[in-house]
């Protein structure tokens, strides 16, 4: 009996639902890092530079939570979500790397 197996059928819905979680993970990860570099800095003293330098972490943080936050809702609002805008998605790699950046300033 050499018949070929038939593959299960791909479910639709898990792909949206591994993405929105990814998201969610990296909105985790991004808000403990912005988190411990203010913190890292101002536990020391403040000085104008680091309270300016933490207020741009923080907006980087808000951000990008704004660009997730909108990713995450598209992809819960339908089955079949639509494709993240080049737009959207220039941006969210930007502010991650720049509040990666900013973070690293912070602590050293």
């Amino acid at each position: 009996m050499t018949g070929a197996v038939a593959a299960p059928d791909r479910d639709p819905g898990l792909q949206p639902e591994r993405t929105r979680l990814a998201w969610r993970r990296t909105t985790l990860s991004s808000t403990g890092a912005a988190l411990l570099a203010m913190k890292t800095t101002l536990h020391g003293g403040t000085s104008a530079t680091a309270v300016t330098v933490c207020a741009l972490c923080g907006a980087l943080w808000l951000g990008f939570l704004l660009v997730a936050h909108r990713r995450i809702r598209a992809l819960s609002a339908t089955s079949s979500p639509p494709a993240l805008t080049p737009r959207h998605a220039t941006a969210g790699t930007l502010l991650t790397v720049a509040l990666a950046v900013c973070a690293a300033a912070l602590v050293f």
